[in-house]
């Protein structure tokens, strides 16, 4: 079992007639996870005001700590209070930034089925497509700082530190996900 983070990401179809119910459904099930050792973080948004399509992620520390959730009685029990109103489910694991690559999933298998999305790219495709978005970024921030009075005189950790934190937010929400589809194709050869 690997020892790295695992964020697992369900898309899930739910029936429109019970939104209120898999609201709260939703809700509830990261309330229980979020009591398990090892839980990371989750989250859930829905495709749109009026889709039945909705995604969840979660997070858990390890491969044993994912699985002693997934195999609780708790979880057992909370999917099956979603039969009702979950028409279908299709989820897949991440351990790695491959997550960034995912090709977003357009069909559902019928549940209790687990499917795995497509598999990320090759790595050295990975690489190049997160140095095309780093480069560009960084050198505009460099550009920016160097001006700033005192930044060439500050030790090169801080202002390493200092650049980690701002561009890093700019490329995991704005850039990665914009080079990652202008890069589609390729990426998925």
């Amino acid at each position: 079992m690997t020892s790295e983070p695992i964020t697992v990401s369900i898309r899930r179809d739910v029936d429109p007639a019970h939104i209120a119910e898999a609201t709260a459904w939703v809700q509830t099930g990261m309330n229980l996870a979020n009591k398990y050792p090892g839980f990371l973080g989750s989250g859930w948004i829905r495709a749109g005001e009026n889709s039945h399509i909705w995604h969840m992620l979660y997070r858990f520390a390890d491969a044993e700590t994912l699985e002693r959730w997934e195999n609780s009685p708790e979880r057992t029990w909370w999917l099956s209070m979603g039969e009702g109103f979950v028409r279908s489910e299709r989820s897949a694991r991440r351990t790695g930034i491959e997550g960034w690559f995912d090709v977003p999933a357009t069909g559902s298998t019928a549940l209790p089925e687990q499917t795995n999305a497509a598999p990320a790219p090759a790595r050295w495709k990975q690489a190049i497509a997160i140095w095309l978005g780093f480069f560009p970024v960084n050198l505009a921030f460099s550009y920016a700082a160097s001006p700033v009075p005192g930044w060439d005189t500050l030790p090169l950790w801080l202002r390493v530190l200092v650049t980690t934190l701002v561009l890093t937010p700019i490329m995991t929400y704005a850039v990665l996900p914009w080079v990652t589809r202008m890069l589609r194709s390729w990426l998925a050869r």
